[in-house]
């Protein structure tokens, strides 16, 4: 441990073993709801707050939460009125919020997530895995592979993996017994900074919500505080970290890379390679996918688990839920639902899908005005390059979350750009009228992938979508078996 136990005597708690009453303030999070099933583990007490749940959305998910003994509550003060310990809150939320002002007003200690989290994690044997682009399929990839190799361990993941969840666990979180935690660490908030891991891990570094300069200085500190390090060897600005841990290895496609992928095939929903001669398969698309798994492979690899481990684990990992999703495929047409965000994402995302379509009418939510903001220019340049003159384009308006935020871009301004460039995109603020378009476009081969992170309803209008060409189909098959009818 160096220093996380410095929160608990801060807020004037003997130990992080006392029986404690924490309360989740934007409970429905990734990261919140992961850490909260945590602590309920741990036999403390755990109650939370959400404007979803206030607002009747994802249900499922306080469902499975309110199954695990955590109470869900409205976000009104109710929560903080007696017997709180801790009010626990992420980045995304405001001092204005009715929980938070409820909270200072009783002087119930109030700490942010990720210090939470170091507090548990520093603690321990811990991997932490860091990266602008593929840190949660990594993380889930590490602890699937340290689960199968029967090393029993911890994992928080912002995301669902799909070998975990079920209709009682949200998947984002595997509670083990021994020493090891598997997280995933953000550089979005700057809280990666937080977290002295055994072993961290970086993807790979690029621009994404925050200018570069920042973001090198974040992962340089994370990398000076972990004790052993992986790190992408293809990405070139992960080359200007200079503080790094003796015991650091590399992975990549390149020659320089320790841990080398040779004999790469990606087609159609899985791929495969080699590394040392051993065979790997993964049933997940796209090259993105055969970088994530040699980040994992390279990462468990220092924690002595042989390759052979390794390979057998990766063969059976499912993924990550919304991350290339395949909804359905109805009449030749494929949905895929996807939590691409930033224009590494987003290219990611094009050219898995570009392997199994014809044609690809994407759909693209950005999330939040300041990010759209800060990168504008990548967004529409990532689109220029990616979609072909077939493709198409369709923006709803931008995600707002709540907050105060200056609402000085639009998505229309993405789209004029593109479409000035000849681009096929549309601006269609109401999501709900893109679904028609979209399946008055459709045809045979084509790939509906809609895009976009933050909204946990963006599943929703994928199913919507489905459900519209399903109509479709039928629709079709009543005129078609009326018309032999009449002859």
């Amino acid at each position: 441990m160096r220093g996380g136990s410095q929160v608990y005597t801060t807020l004037g708690i003997k130990t992080a073993k006392d029986s404690l009453s924490y309360h989740f303030v934007g409970l429905g999070g990734s990261g919140m709801s992961a850490l909260a099933q945590v602590l309920r583990a741990r036999g403390h007490r755990v109650s939370g707050s959400d404007r979803n749940l206030d607002r009747g959305l994802n249900q499922t998910l306080f469902r499975k939460l309110s199954q695990l003994d955590i109470r869900c509550l409205p976000q009104d003060g109710s929560g903080l009125k007696e017997g709180v310990d801790i009010a626990v809150v992420s980045t995304a939320v405001e001092e204005t919020n009715p929980d938070i002002k409820m909270a200072r007003e009783r002087g119930v200690p109030v700490v942010n997530r990720a210090v939470l989290l170091s507090v548990l994690f520093n603690d321990l044997q811990g991997v932490a895995v860091a990266g602008t682009n593929g840190k949660t399929t990594v993380t889930g990839m590490v602890g699937w592979i340290l689960d199968r190799a029967g090393l029993d361990p911890t994992i928080i993941v912002g995301g669902t993996i799909k070998n975990y969840s079920s209709s009682s666990h949200l998947g984002n979180v595997r509670i083990g017994r021994s020493d090891i935690m598997v997280i995933e660490a953000d550089e979005s908030d700057g809280s990666l900074i937080y977290y002295r891991p055994e072993l961290g891990v970086i993807t790979n570094i690029t621009k994404d919500h925050k200018p570069m300069e920042e973001l090198l200085m974040l992962f340089s500190t994370f990398a000076e505080g972990s004790s052993k390090l992986v790190i992408g060897a293809d990405c070139p600005v992960a080359k200007s970290i200079r503080s790094i841990p003796k015991e650091t290895i590399t992975f990549g496609v390149s020659e320089r890379a320790l841990f080398r992928a040779t004999d790469v095939i990606c087609k159609g929903w899985s791929s495969s390679f080699k590394v040392n001669g051993v065979d790997f398969e993964l049933n997940l698309p796209g090259r993105h996918n055969v970088m994530n798994a040699l980040a994992a492979i390279s990462s468990v690899h220092l924690l002595s688990v042989p390759l052979e481990v390794s390979a057998n684990a990766l063969k059976d990992f499912k993924g990550m839920s919304r991350r290339l999703d395949l909804v359905c495929e109805i009449d030749g047409i494929k949905v895929i639902d996807d939590f691409a965000h930033n224009p590494q994402k987003i290219k990611a995302a094009i050219d898995s899908v570009r392997l199994v379509s014809r044609r690809i009418l994407a759909v693209y939510q950005p999330h939040g005005y300041s990010p759209t903001r800060f990168l504008r220019e990548e967004f529409i340049q990532v689109f220029s390059e990616e979609l072909s003159e077939d493709d198409v384009l369709y923006m709803p308006e931008i995600f707002y979350a709540g907050g105060t935020v200056n609402r000085d871009i639009s998505s229309l301004d993405i789209v004029e750009s593109l479409t000035a460039r000849g681009i096929k995109a549309h601006f269609i603020p109401d999501r709900r009228e893109i679904i028609g378009h979209v399946c008055a476009e459709a045809r045979l081969g084509d790939a509906v992938l809609v895009m976009g992170a933050r909204d946990d309803t963006l599943t929703d209008f994928c199913q919507e979508i489905a459900a519209s060409l399903a109509g479709r189909k039928a629709e079709k098959g009543l005129i078609v078996e009326g018309g032999v009818g009449r002859g």
